[in-house]
């Protein structure tokens, strides 16, 4: 089961890199003018999603381990949003400040995983 939980956490970090490289590929063209978050994005916060509820059912499950639902729910509030913003903004251009705010989720929830302990 270990392993299934570090196959897991492999794709929730590959998750994360489409997500943050989609914005940062689509960061020039945001900063002129309205943009769609690209598929990548929006992979890449599914696939965050996806894999992060996995990860807590493995952990809480299958490994019996401790997991801190408050960081967790932070964690799910901010991906959720970030999605929500992508879907909004895969529906009709969104300005300047929505999509840095999709960017800066993402950063929020890798600062959430990393120094919330």
């Amino acid at each position: 089961m270990e392993f299934v939980r570090l196959l897991l956490l492999f794709f929730h970090f590959v998750g994360l890199a489409v997500l943050i490289g989609g914005f940062l590929a689509q960061l020039p063209a945001a900063r002129s003018a309205p943009t769609r978050p690209g598929t990548a994005m929006l992979h890449g916060a599914l696939t965050q999603l996806v894999t992060g509820i996995a990860l807590v059912g493995i952990n809480q499950g299958a490994l019996d381990n401790e997991v801190d639902n408050v960081k967790i729910s932070v964690k799910l509030g901010v991906v959720l949003i970030a999605l929500a913003l992508i879907l909004i903004g895969r529906r009709r251009p969104v300005d300047t400040p929505v999509f840095m705010t999709i960017g800066a989720l993402a950063l929020v929830n890798v600062g959430v995983a990393v120094f919330w302990t």
